[in-house]
């Protein structure tokens, strides 16, 4: 078996798997956790639970207006790449046809050259946080091997996927086996590291909102 077929074949099944599976035991241990009471009543004029969580899900996506000047690069710079790797996940067609193999679903692809933009777009905003992290003392004094080790496993799909796109310093099938390995990686850590804040992000600021907005706090 070459490394292509091997990559995507039984690595790839396999990293889907670990996705599926560690994701679930995730999702499965927040859930199951103690439900926080709070016997108290709620403040005059505070919103069902649900609007709560609600209100704070969606308002927490801009800083507040105290910290909006503080904090705007890493929002402006943290959307950039997100909306970015979005675009390359989602708009590419090739990868639309393999998701397309695994949900049935298709949808209409973006012309491949605003995709390689996306994906050149994404991976200088990804450099640009990890510089700020290095050299803002905070975030450095705050940083851990998950923060770093979860940038570079963001990092390696989006740059070898660049460069088997572009046909850059290999012949195209090694290209495109190591970027499907580096995607394999990054499935395998994502539920286990800081990348499943994708999924947990919706229960810690929902969680959040409704203890808020019960004791009366404006989000």
């Amino acid at each position: 078996m070459d490394l292509l077929s091997f990559s995507r074949g039984p690595a790839l099944t396999v990293a889907m798997a670990i996705f599926v599976l560690g994701v679930l035991w995730r999702l499965v241990g927040v859930l199951s956790l103690p439900a926080w009471r709070d016997d108290s009543a709620p403040r005059e004029g505070a919103p069902p639970a649900w609007l709560a969580a609600l209100q704070a899900i969606f308002s927490k996506m801009i800083p507040h207006r105290t910290f909006l000047k503080a904090g705007m690069f890493t929002t402006i710079n943290g959307y950039v790449f997100h909306i970015g790797l979005a675009i390359c996940v989602f708009a590419f067609a090739p990868h639309i046809l393999f998701l397309k193999s695994l949900f049935g679903l298709s949808w209409p692809a973006l012309p491949n050259g605003v995709i390689y933009a996306a994906g050149v777009l994404t991976a200088g905003s990804l450099l640009a946080a990890l510089a700020y992290r290095l050299t803002s003392p905070v975030l450095k004094l705050i940083s851990r091997g998950d923060d770093y080790i979860s940038w570079a496993l963001t990092f390696l799909p989006v740059v070898t996927g660049l460069a088997a796109a572009a046909h850059l310093g290999a012949r195209y099938e090694t290209l495109l086996a190591i970027h499907i390995l580096s995607i394999c990686v990054f499935l395998i850590w994502f539920p286990f590291g800081k990348l499943i804040h994708a999924f947990l992000f919706v229960f810690s600021r929902g969680a959040t909102g409704i203890r808020f907005r019960h004791r009366g706090a404006q989000l």
